[in-house]
């Protein structure tokens, strides 16, 4: 009964925008609105805390709306500066063939970009890219989408592993870090080689002219090179180097090798596939040397780098309060001694470095005054739908996982449908426990937020049934990636980079197969491991 109760307003997301075509802005804050008062009148909860989880959200969607803000902010500079043009301009030298671009840009940069940020930054850049190329904005959402999910559980430079394994770190025997490390990679490493060719065949079936599968399969051998380019390495340097490095280093090493193998049509196929005939490139009113017009994301990169790599030293320096000036911290919010919510803000992608660059690059690319109030103001106006279903989402999501704070003495909502899931018996349990991953993330917008949450549980589940505790948290690391193709918070912000917000149902329809594809493959290679 509790269960089902606490699945009500994520059931209810899921049919009003996939059944009834809803927008997120109209669904989510409709979502909220039942969990409070599930909150407040089935698990008892006080009003303050109601309230404490409530504000928590609010502030809490500061980071998702700053990095939203910030990739918009760039597009529209890019755009009004002339390098997007000039950016659109190169691709068509390394293949005017858009299969191709889609590879590049949301699997290898995209990946790329995962490993330095995380937190949904790689479709919020790469979508708009694709859109600047003559893609159809919906197609840009929903390939993109697909395209972030292998490279996840190691984004930001591994925090979701760093996450999942904190949590159950003093229970641990034995090297967990490495085995969890290493079966991680290893799932998403069998899968990263049909990725590609997988967001292809959704691209051309959805919305190629032909609606068929055949253009895709034209270009399955770059495809499948451009998968195996991306996966060998991520796997090894897992093994070898550890749970930092796979996605930031594998991303660039297959974006050298695609680009070089694109540019020399190498297993690229002699017919140029596109969306519409002609030209692309809008002509700009000056021209941006293609170097200036990718140095903003050159720029973003390094940023990404220098200040995520351990090893550099500035990561430890961001995320310690030092005299309060990277920490804002607001203890006990409303006097709930739970909530206490603090910002790292300069680990913000949009904080730094997106809108930084993007005031750059007005000088960069010498703008005039007139383009850089349209690209301004073009941000502000394209936020304004997202900003809604993003706050009301993460509120949401506080309300379901503080709702312990309560007189009944029910566990939280998010734990009670998770072990309602793992409730299932020895052979089920396996095959859903990546399914408790896609759920966390699904409902959360993180990886790492559905390893914080779950984990523990997972692990104490398998070792409740006798199973392998690293497979099982290793499968619930994987699965929590898996749910970044459909997570709600990812498809809005994806949708409002590209201009399509509303559209957030149609891209969980259509995404809901290649995750359900990925799903299979996972939980077979786990169970196979894990019973066998």
């Amino acid at each position: 009964m509790y269960a089902l109760l606490a699945f009500l307003p994520i059931l209810l997301s899921v049919v009003l925008m996939t059944v009834f075509s809803k927008p997120a802005k109209i669904v989510l804050p409709i979502a909220f609105l039942i969990s409070a008062l599930l909150g407040f009148f089935v698990w008892k909860m006080p009003p303050v805390a109601v309230l404490s989880a409530t504000l928590y959200g609010v502030l809490s969607s500061i980071e998702v709306l700053f990095v939203i803000f910030g990739a918009i902010l760039i597009m529209n500079t890019q755009k009004y500066s002339g390098g997007m043009d000039s950016i659109n301009y190169g691709f068509t030298k390394i293949s005017p063939d858009h299969r191709i671009q889609a590879i590049i840009i949301s699997f290898m940069f995209g990946s790329f970009i995962e490993g330095a940020a995380g937190f949904g930054t790689p479709a919020a850049l790469a979508a708009p890219l694709l859109v600047s190329l003559g893609f159809p904005p919906l197609a840009a959402a929903v390939v993109s989408l697909i395209c972030d999910s292998s490279a996840v559980s190691f984004g930001a430079v591994g925090t979701p592993v760093a996450v999942a394994v904190s949590q159950v770190a003093e229970k641990a025997s034995g090297n967990f870090l490495e085995g969890v490390t290493f079966y991680t990679a290893a799932a998403h490493g069998i899968m990263a080689i049909f990725v590609p060719i997988l967001a292809v065949i959704v691209m051309t079936r959805v919305f190629g002219p032909e609606k068929s599968s055949k253009p895709a399969l034209a270009v399955l051998p770059f495809a499948l090179f451009a998968g195996l380019s991306f996966a060998v390495p991520y796997v090894l340097i897992a093994a070898i180097f550890g749970y930092e490095f796979p996605s930031l280093l594998a991303g660039l090493i297959g974006l050298v090798i695609t680009i070089y193998a694109a540019k020399n049509k190498f297993l690229v196929p002699k017919t140029v596939w596109k969306f519409s005939e002609g030209e692309t490139i809008v002509k700009s009113e000056k021209h941006i040397n293609l170097f200036l017009a990718w140095l903003p994301y050159i720029l973003i990169a390094a940023v990404l780098i220098i200040t995520r790599l351990p090893a550099l030293g500035i990561k430890d320096i961001i995320n310690t309060n030092a005299k309060g000036i990277f920490l804002i911290q607001i203890p006990n919010l409303l006097g709930v001694e739970q909530l206490d919510f603090s910002l790292k803000w300069a680990n913000v992608p949009g904080v730094l470095p997106f809108i930084p660059v993007a005031i750059a690059t007005i000088f960069l690319h010498k703008m005039p005054a007139e383009k850089v109030r349209s690209a301004w103001s073009d941000t502000f106006r394209q936020i304004g739908g997202a900003a809604v279903a993003i706050v009301a989402g993460i509120c949401l999501v506080q309300i379901m996982k503080f709702s312990d704070i309560n007189t009944s003495g029910l566990h939280n909502m998010m734990a009670i449908m998770a072990e309602k899931v793992a409730a299932t018996g020895k052979f089920l349990f396996v095959l859903i426990s990546p399914v408790i991953g896609i759920l966390g993330s699904f409902i959360s917008g993180s990886n790492a937020v559905s390893n914080l949450l779950f984990t523990n549980l997972q692990f104490e589940t398998a070792a409740n049934l006798g199973l392998s505790q690293v497979l099982i948290t290793a499968s619930q690391i994987v699965g929590g990636a898996v749910g970044n193709i459909i997570c709600i918070n990812n498809i809005v912000a994806a949708c409002a980079t590209v201009g399509i917000s509303g559209r957030e149902g149609r891209i969980i329809r259509i995404n809901i197969v290649p995750t359900l594809i990925y799903t299979v493959v996972i939980a077979t290679f786990f169970a196979v491991l894990i019973l066998l």
